[in-house]
């Protein structure tokens, strides 16, 4: 694919922005969700669970650039947010399940947006802080007997 084609990388990255901020909740209002929206490494974690890879720094550079450019997204001082027509685009796509739903929004972006193309730049030292964040907040905490209890 050229460099004018919606990549499946993008879609991810888009999927992986909704599901962070609340978005994807359907009965649940733009306004009722926190205005400053999320931080790269809550797309990190959405984008492993739904496709168990943590997402590299061009991709997600790349997919920024490409989805800000088309106005479906917006960053601003670290914080992602889904604009009203990337709002509209998620609701108005074809149901999928969990497993399908990057594919169904690639195909709506093949369709109904070009990509475009801003300047947005993603540091590799920030993305390697957003993982590493992402990677700590992973481990689970040892179990704790609760006080009192021998545990026999």
């Amino acid at each position: 694919m050229g460099d004018n084609a919606w990549r499946w990388t993008d879609a991810w990255i888009f999927v992986s922005l909704v599901i962070a901020s609340g978005a994807g909740r359907h009965r649940r209002a733009a306004d009722s969700r926190r205005p400053e929206g999320v931080r790269l490494t809550d797309v990190l974690s959405t984008a492993d669970h739904l496709n168990h890879a943590i997402p590299e720094r061009h991709d997600v550079e790349t997919a920024v650039q490409r989805l800000v450019g088309a106005g479906l997204v917006t960053v601003s001082d670290g914080w992602f947010r889904i604009t009203p027509d990337g709002e509209q685009l998620w609701r108005t796509r074809p149901r999928a399940g969990v497993g399908g739903t990057v594919d169904s929004v690639q195909g709506v972006l093949v369709r109904r947006h070009a990509p475009g193309s801003a300047p947005w730049h993603l540091p590799e030292e920030d993305h390697a802080a957003a993982v590493q964040e992402y990677v700590v907040r992973s481990i689970p905490a040892p179990r704790r007997s609760p006080e009192g209890q021998t545990g026999r």
